[in-house]
């Protein structure tokens, strides 16, 4: 980027900051549940992005469940074998 995407960059930051600091200080933000919603949502999405590989079945953000059946991994054949 060059140095005016920098500064959009910056200025977006600051705006997220200070958002971030808001909801804190906030006394109708109910600050615990939020932190908890946020940390449950990062934990769904990291769970159904590694679902395939894990071969979870765990619901993860909004019931998606990754992928069909990843338990068999493919078979290498042929010279490829070795």
């Amino acid at each position: 980027m060059g140095h005016f995407g920098d500064q959009i960059v910056a200025i977006l930051t600051a705006i997220i900051g200070v958002a971030i600091v808001a909801v804190i200080v906030s006394k109708n933000a109910n600050t615990s549940n939020v932190i908890t919603s946020a940390a449950q949502a990062f934990s769904g999405a990291i769970g159904t992005a590694v679902s395939p590989i894990t071969g979870s079945t765990a619901a993860g953000m909004n019931g998606f469940t990754g992928f069909n059946n990843f338990n068999t991994m493919p078979q290498l054949v042929g010279s490829y074998a070795n």
